[in-house]
């Protein structure tokens, strides 16, 4: 964690929404006059005068109520910042004026860790010492990102008790090691003793494998907190305490989400939330309330008996149950569903190598053949029962620790062993749960689907369930609690229009949401090109279109004088070009191409950015993930190629299942989701040409259905206005 807390002046307290609105944007005017070697952007006053105004009537805290139909007062800015506004500036310092003359407190959530890490490292320092009124901000980050001291201390001593006790399930390493390990623990165990290290795994020096890293990693279900002996010197604490002096906490889209409703965070009703990146939230929202469990390694359940009972007796705990009944029930309707997933999967599972993506099978309509549900209702009820017992001995340990301190280090190791079994018996709870959920009339069935691999040398099989539509999830778990919004990206607005977004982030129905589209200050037809290839081969024809586009692509790539990215669409695709490149006569480009997954992102750009230095040829070969967030200003990237249209994969089972239900509802999946999708990320890729007002870039695109399909043009309409040209061999066509 990151802080600062200078001091700070006494608050001014405007009344009245126009006083706020006044205050915040003469903040934002402030920092703007006082910014050495800043110009002014309109595009960046517009947004945070947009901002200023939504928000200046906002009551923040859960009793703030209107004398108007008795509503709370609530403001939503939802605001397209096109590349070169600078969002974060006018969002901050609009945003932060606001909260600190009410005494209230801004949470800044993002979705990479690059851009929390210019805010913490960049931003937020020189807003600080710009504004008017200094303000403290700090980075949160989730609690396993630092250590239990507990834990350490008892493996730091090499006690193999000690590994038993917090490792509910074996680990992939051999055991061989564990004097390794035991040493690098003591090291860390000095290194937090003697100050040197703050217990956050992100400032050890050497980044720690993660199986050498959960052992010792704070857990919520097996953490007392302040009835912990080591509460004192628990990093996560001491973190938390920190971020309640933060005036601006910086998080990411997950640990948002995640901590909902547990405290670990301000209330979003007390505070202005701002999301940035927020064209991640829907995926993100899915993603955490996506339920699965592992259907293959169930060895835990045969430790799991023991553990209950000791420390049942341990503390007198009274209970009905036949804990060993309970964990072979579990077990065998386990085996059962793995037997069932394995039929429906298919032989295919065997054959797949251990870097192959892996299997699914989903259940059409998320319906169950009848055979699944009997286990599924087995392992309900006994994961459910161990579920329940659990939570009592936690209840009763934490109890314990209260009020017998003498007996704190014994209930803390022996909440710490209940605990460790606690999120494998809720997912199993959940999980079953959700796949026996029946499907209310009217709304879409829940995704339900298996997934099979291989790892390691042995078959995986998991079992998945999801809700269908996350602006549904985001509705209520998160915007009916927040009071106060700033919802900014660089590619809201698809297709022309914000309508798939505000869907999919639940906002579309939302009397709260103002909406404004803010274009970037760059000239993109006199800065960028937009050129559209003319293939023989129809994208459709994968295998023709790939050779094709393969061979102009290569063609092209020899023009490169100084930095390109190439951005594929699927790994298989990558693949194939870079085969390509290894044949002899294409040796010399070989040498002028980097492809992600050869080093770290880090190491790639670094070797990119010195060959171009150097004043050589410099190629990025990239996936989704080089398609956003890639900043490479000027020289690095004058030339952008996508390769194909970036459409979702066909294999993703929610996006299957969310297609079906809408088909069954008469709409068409297609227009409605597929295509506003699709053109996000397009214009999140084309994105990467142009950094500042002073580039000068190329993208080429060698899908010719942007500009022969109707739903190309509709994507066409959602991108910024590059000069046009259309390639047809060696024929270059301007289009108007």
């Amino acid at each position: 964690m990151d802080t600062r807390t200078p001091d700070q002046p006494e608050s001014p307290q405007p009344e009245g929404p126009l006083a706020r609105e006044a205050l915040a944007l003469a903040a934002f005017d402030h920092v703007v006059a006082r910014a050495p070697g800043f110009r002014a952007r309109d595009g960046q006053r517009e947004m945070a005068a947009f901002i200023a105004e939504t928000l200046a009537g906002v009551k923040l805290g859960d009793d703030a109520v209107s004398s108007e139909a008795g509503m709370p007062d609530r403001g939503i800015a939802v605001v397209q910042a096109g590349t070169g506004v600078g969002k974060s500036a006018a969002y901050a310092a609009t945003v932060i004026p606001l909260a600190l003359a009410q005494d209230r407190r801004v949470l800044i959530s993002t979705a990479t860790v690059a851009l929390q890490e210019q805010l913490i490292a960049k931003d937020l320092p020189a807003l600080s010492a710009l504004m008017p009124q200094p303000f403290s901000y700090a980075l949160a980050k989730g609690r396993g990102r630092y250590v239990c001291r507990l834990k350490l201390d008892q493996l730091a001593s090499g006690d193999e008790a000690g590994a038993d006790l917090f490792d509910g399930e074996a680990t992939a390493s051999p055991r061989g090691d564990s004097a390794q390990r035991s040493q690098r623990y003591a090291q860390w165990t000095i290194a937090l003793d003697q100050g040197d290290w703050d217990g956050d795994r992100d400032r050890l020096s050497e980044p720690p494998e993660p199986d050498e890293w959960a052992p010792v990693a704070a857990e919520r279900h097996t953490c007392t907190a302040r009835h912990c002996p080591a509460y004192n010197s628990c990093s996560y604490y001491q973190a938390r305490n920190r971020l309640a002096h933060a005036n601006v906490i910086v998080v990411n889209h997950d640990l948002l989400l995640s901590t909902l409703g547990l405290h670990a965070l301000p209330k979003p009703q007390d505070c202005y939330v701002v999301l940035d990146e927020a064209h991640h939230l829907p995926d993100v929202a899915q993603g955490q309330f996506t339920a699965h469990m592992d259907l293959m390694h169930s060895g835990w359940l045969d430790r799991l008996p023991k553990a209950f009972d000791e420390v049942a007796r341990a503390i007198a705990h009274a209970h009905g149950l036949d804990i060993a009944d309970a964990a072979r029930g579990a077990k065998a309707a386990l085996a059962d569903l793995a037997r069932l997933g394995m039929a429906a999967v298919g032989p295919a599972v065997r054959d797949l190598a251990s870097e192959a993506p892996p299997l699914t099978h989903r259940f059409d309509a998320g319906g169950l053949p009848t055979e699944w549900l009997e286990p599924l209702r087995s392992l309900q009820a006994h994961a459910g029962s161990l579920l329940k017992l659990a939570e009592a001995l936690a209840t009763q340990l934490r109890a314990n620790a209260r009020d017998n301190p003498g007996e704190a280090t014994r209930s803390a190791e022996h909440y710490a062993r209940v605990g460790r079994f606690a999120p494998r018996l809720q997912s199993l709870h959940e999980t079953a749960t959700l796949w026996l959920q029946p499907t209310e009339a009217g709304t879409p069935p829940l995704a339900r689907w298996l997934q099979a691999g291989v790892a390691h040398g042995m078959v995986t099989l998991s079992a998945h369930a999801c809700p269908l539509q996350p602006g549904s999830l985001l509705h209520h778990h998160l915007w009916r609690q927040v009071r106060g919004a700033v919802v900014t990206s660089a590619s809201l607005v698809t297709c022309g229009n914000f309508n798939h977004f505000l869907h999919e982030a639940g906002l579309a129905w939302d009397a709260a949401v103002r909406t404004r589209e803010v274009q970037s200050p760059f000239d993109h037809a006199r800065q960028g090109r937009l050129v559209v290839v003319q293939t023989s081969a129809d994208p459709k024809d994968v295998d023709g279109y790939t050779r094709e586009m393969l061979e102009l692509l290569l063609a092209d790539l020899r023009e490169v004088r100084r930095g390109a990215l190439v951005l594929f669409t699927s790994r298989a695709q990558m693949r194939s070009a870079t085969s390509l490149l290894e044949r002899g006569e294409h040796a010399a480009l070989r040498q002028r191409v980097q492809v992600q997954g050869e080093a770290s992102r880090t190491a790639l750009l670094k070797r990119h950015a010195q060959r171009v230095a150097d004043g050589e040829p410099a190629i990025l070969f990239g996936l989704q993930s080089f398609g956003e967030g890639l900043d490479l200003p000027g020289e690095l990237c004058e030339w952008v190629f996508i390769t194909k249209l970036p459409f979702a994969s066909p294999s993703d089972p929610v996006g299957q299942a969310r297609a079906d239900w809408l088909k069954s509802q008469g709409r068409d999946p297609f227009s409605e989701l597929v295509v506003p999708a699709t053109g996000a990320r397009l214009l999140q890729w084309t994105g990467r040409a142009l950094r500042t007002e002073t580039d000068e870039a190329t993208v080429v695109c060698y899908d010719a259905r942007l500009l022969r399909q109707a739903y190309g043009r509709r994507m066409l309409q959602g991108l910024p206005p590059y000069r046009l040209q259309r390639r047809q061999g060696a024929e270059l066509q301007d289009l108007a």
